[in-house]
């Protein structure tokens, strides 16, 4: 279904996930270290990286930040502990999703297809190639799933773009950290507003002038957020 590079560095956990992703016909590549998973990443070029934060060495935040600066691959982090800190450092860092320990493996399959569905092109059927949404100098094509920042192509993850294309749909709209939750991620996360604000964050400091004051991604205190200014 899908190339993983696994990154743990605790034997029995990365045998046991390794073996439990293949039994879901997935492609696993291993590395107990954060230095041979970077290696390992521009040997295999996988679709997806599965993280854990805890590693020797280059730490799993490190780590995941140099994935990040290194390319748009999709990253799930895997964590001991539910601490806030960790998990939205981790998601600060560029990961993607989370899963905490101990890893149920049909949970952690179903985050990497969840994930991997964002990076799918799902053009519309009549789609106009001449078709283009522009918002001052932020460019949105929804039909070739390209956003370009005056001129320039922004370069986002499959989640952070999908987080866009669901904004912008209909700006001026409140949608709700839950409602969010629901259309990017496809998971029931019982309120977990962390994967919204992290990604929105990230989003706001690709394509806003000055990330700090947003044109495009407003905040709707209290409610969620909203595409545009009402």
């Amino acid at each position: 279904m899908a190339s993983v590079l696994l990154i743990e560095d605790d034997a029995s956990v990365r045998e046991g996930l390794e073996l439990a992703l293949r039994r879901q016909a997935h492609t696993v590549h291993t590395a107990e270290s954060g230095e041979l998973g970077l290696e390992k990443l521009r040997v295999f070029q996988p679709d997806i990286v599965v993280l854990d934060l805890m590693l020797p060495g280059i730490d799993g935040f490190e780590t995941c930040r140099r994935i990040r600066a290194a390319g748009e691959v999709p990253i799930i982090m895997l964590t001991a502990r539910s601490d806030d800190f960790d998990i939205v450092a981790g998601l600060e860092a560029g990961a993607d999703d989370y899963v905490t320990k101990p890893i149920e493996p049909r949970v952690l399959d179903a985050r990497i297809r969840a994930v991997l569905r964002r990076a799918v092109s799902e053009k519309p059927a009549n789609a106009d190639d001449d078709t283009a949404e522009r918002h001052g100098r932020l460019v949105i094509d929804r039909a070739g799933l390209v956003v370009t920042k005056n001129g320039e192509p922004v370069s986002l993850t499959p989640t952070e773009l999908k987080l866009l294309l669901e904004l912008s749909r209909t700006p001026g709209q409140v949608y709700s950290r839950q409602q969010i939750l629901s259309a990017v991620w496809d998971h029931d996360y019982l309120g977990d507003s962390r994967l919204v604000d992290a990604c929105v964050q990230r989003l706001r400091a690709k394509i806003e002038d000055v990330p700090a004051k947003p044109d495009h991604v407003q905040t709707v205190r209290g409610f969620g957020y909203r595409f545009g200014r009402s």
